[in-house]
């Protein structure tokens, strides 16, 4: 389902959160250049129609550039530090190579073909990926969740102070790499 401004607007109305003036168009594109990032439909949407405000939400106006570039980072960094540390290695990739360097090597270049995550809030991310009704994912290194079907059905989900929706609604789309390790 389409994400509309209007519908993006009464959702941060309906929600008890303190939200700012939305990005303008010139402001996105600007974002999404500086860090080489596509928001996707549903996240424009949303920083179109307003900005929340906290230290848990992404500033992407007036926030710290090299934060946001850490924030950016983290998802592939945790893996990366699971590769290293944990032992975690994706049938994708191949073979794991013997050499801690060449590993590394091997899996950051098979992490460039997983699409971005750009934050939301806090650890979730929403996939870099031109595509409506992509799912909210929570992660930290290679623990990754379902935390919504969609942004709608998780800032409803984690903000709204209803009960507990199922995640059942309907069918969650597969973001690539990432769905692997939900």
């Amino acid at each position: 389902m389409t994400l509309t401004l209007a519908a993006a607007r009464r959702l941060w109305q309906s929600l008890p959160l303190p939200v700012g003036e939305g990005l303008t168009g010139n402001e996105l594109r600007r974002v999404e250049g500086e860090f080489g990032i596509r928001f996707n439909p549903d996240h424009r949407a949303l920083l179109t129609a307003g900005m929340p405000l906290g230290p848990r939400w992404p500033d992407w106006r007036d926030g710290d550039r090299e934060t946001l570039r850490e924030w950016l980072d983290e998802p592939v960094e945790g893996v990366l530090f699971d590769v290293e540390e944990n032992g975690f290695w994706w049938h994708g990739w191949g073979e794991r190579p013997q050499d801690t360097a060449q590993t590394l090597a091997q899996a950051r270049v098979g992490l460039k073909a997983a699409p971005s995550l750009v934050p939301i809030y806090g650890h979730r991310f929403c996939p870099s990926l031109p595509m409506f009704g992509l799912p909210v994912l929570s992660v930290v290194q290679t623990d990754v969740a379902i935390y919504g079907q969609d942004v709608v059905d998780y800032l409803l989900r984690e903000f709204s102070g209803a009960p507990e929706r199922p995640l059942t609604i309907g069918p969650v789309l597969d973001v690539p790499f990432w769905s692997e390790l939900t």
